[in-house]
């Protein structure tokens, strides 16, 4: 098996931003070995605060740095195929719509042995000022979604 994940698996135009493989452990899953459903969704928060990390977008510092946070406003989440203990997942972070105060980052959860899509999930990400109420997508981060092509360059 080759050792690089599989890139643009959904047939969309741009591929991935960011992604990340990971084998599935015990802790992951219930009694029958199989991924518990809940799991997919501290993997997505994973994958998307390191790429905001790597996009010089500290998700600890922004209120401090720029005035601003980022809180989450809903996630979804759909089921496609069981994914086990043990088996190689790569999730796919890509950048959906992009709106005046948010913005919906997209996941596809792929298992490596056989290539089947195992999950494809959303989140819609806000921003915020200090006291909670929606505003503009700064421009740091506007930067960062607009260029759709991994890391922007966006420096800490």
């Amino acid at each position: 098996m080759a050792s690089s994940a599989p890139l643009g698996h959904s047939g969309e135009q741009q591929p991935p931003v960011h992604q990340h493989t990971q084998r599935l452990s015990y802790a992951d899953t219930d009694p029958a070995g199989i991924l518990y459903y809940a799991a997919w969704f501290p993997r997505m928060e994973a994958l998307q605060t390191e790429w905001l990390f790597l996009n010089g977008l500290r998700q600890d510092t922004l209120l401090e740095r720029f005035g601003w946070w980022t809180v989450s406003r809903a996630t979804h989440c759909d089921y496609l195929a069981a994914a086990r203990l043990f088996e190689e997942i790569t999730i796919e972070l890509r950048i959906g719509e992009i709106g005046t105060s948010s913005v919906r980052f997209d996941f596809e959860m792929w298992r490596r042995e056989d290539d089947v899509q195992v999950a494809r999930a959303s989140n819609w990400l806000v921003t915020v000022s200090p006291d909670q109420r929606p505003i503009r997508i700064p421009e740091p981060l506007r930067q960062c979604l607009e260029s759709r092509d991994g890391v922007s360059g966006t420096g800490s």
